[in-house]
């Protein structure tokens, strides 16, 4: 509203001048009238110039001096215009301001973010803390409580200690004397045992385990027929005793532990099979002695029939000393031996062989590898049927890889 009542005053203002020029300018061309010597009409001029400057000077009068912008752009427009640049400048500087604030701001919310997380990470390990630390009070509370206990403990230890010690020091005596009272009984001990051994390898007329009579008895039969046999069994063993002792033993019989004999007798008498009863020797028995035996029975059947072949095995002969001939032969009776064993012929106890071979035939054999090079095989066949009682009679063949002909 007052910028309009402005225009309009103005309006008023240099149409009111202008009007009043005009007329002046008129009056002064009738009059012909003349201004510093000029012509009436370049006075007209002069007088129209003139007042079309005081038109604009009140115009600007007017407006300086009822609008400060005017007089500002009038005349401060090169203080408005630095005034203008700076705060430009101070607006860049704020903007840039602003950014690096917000740029810090920004960094500062993450820093915050994670510093909230830190803090809740700090206040779960706090909680954790919190019931470590109430574990290990109650830890140590029960600590404490054993440390007392164990305190009380070791004073009745100590207590008990000192008891010892004492006990220890009449121990320590006493062991002193023990000590002296076992190094006299071990040398009695030794003494005896010197002497029994002495005794005992003196004249030991049966080893321990050595066989003193075998046989077979039938089984599936009453009691008193398998007794008969069994009788018949011991009686030939006291025979063997009196053979190997001679006649001045004679007197000398086996002695059998008699719950063990009724036990076999009911066994073999209870059994389908055959058995073959062994009298043993219980240990090493002197001349003189009461023979106290064991039995051992063991089940009896067929395990080689006549011919049967037993084992084969190859050897490499190199020709060389006649020692390697008989060697090889008695290598070669080790295999027929563990062979035979395994298929079920009992042992001798004290030997451990089964089989028995003639002495012919054993040099025969010998003397068919004497000298001889190259490799060659020794087969063994059952001579006759034989049970598991044995023994193990042997035919023994040779077979050279140059000589096809079996021997």
């Amino acid at each position: 509203m007052y910028g309009i009542l402005l225009i309009a005053v103005l309006i008023v203002t240099g149409g009111a001048i202008a009007f009043i020029g005009d007329r002046l300018g008129t009056k002064i061309g009738k009059k012909r009238l003349s201004i510093f010597g000029l012509r009436p009409r370049h006075t007209s001029i002069i007088i129209t110039i003139f007042t079309g400057i005081c038109i604009t000077t009140l115009t600007f009068g007017v407006m300086a001096a009822a609008s400060e912008n005017v007089r500002t752009a009038l005349f401060g427009m090169e203080r408005l215009n630095q005034t203008m640049r700076a705060t430009q400048t101070s607006l860049n500087e704020a903007q840039a301001d602003l950014a690096t604030a917000q740029s810090e701001q920004q960094r500062t919310n993450e820093e915050l973010l994670q510093s909230k997380e830190d803090v809740e990470k700090l206040r779960q390990q706090q909680t954790e803390l919190e019931a470590e630390s109430a574990r290990l009070q109650e830890g140590n509370r029960l600590l404490e409580a054993a440390k007392q206990e164990l305190t009380s403990r070791n004073d009745s230890l100590s207590s008990q200690n000192s008891q010892l010690s004492n006990q220890n020091a009449n121990l320590t005596d006493n062991n002193a004397k023990l000590t002296r009272d076992n190094t006299v009984l071990e040398k009695r001990a030794a003494d005896l045992r010197d002497g029994l051994i002495t005794i005992r390898e003196g004249d030991i007329a049966f080893q321990a385990g050595e066989v003193i009579a075998s046989g077979v008895v039938r089984g599936n039969r009453p009691e008193a027929d398998v007794d008969r046999d069994m009788q018949a069994l011991a009686q030939l063993a006291n025979r063997n005793i009196s053979n190997k002792l001679g006649k001045d033993n004679s007197d000398q019989d086996i002695w059998i532990y008699q719950p063990e004999y009724e036990a076999a007798v009911h066994t073999i008498a209870a059994s389908k099979q055959d058995m073959v009863v062994r009298i043993v020797a219980a240990g090493n028995l002197l001349r003189g002695e009461a023979v106290r035996t064991t039995l051992a029975l063991y089940k009896n059947s067929v395990i080689y029939r006549d011919k049967e072949f037993i084992i084969a095995k190859p050897y490499m002969l190199s020709g060389g000393s006649d020692g390697e001939a008989e060697q090889t032969v008695m290598n070669f009776l080790k295999d027929v031996n563990l062979a035979a064993t395994t298929k079920g012929i009992l042992p001798d106890p004290l030997r451990g062989s089964v089989g028995v071979m003639e002495g012919a035939q054993f040099y025969e054999v010998v003397n068919s590898l004497r000298g001889r090079r190259g490799a060659v095989v020794l087969s063994a066949y059952a001579n006759g049927s034989t049970d598991a009682l044995g023994p193990l009679r042997l035919t023994i063949r040779t077979e050279f890889q140059t000589d096809s002909a079996v021997r």
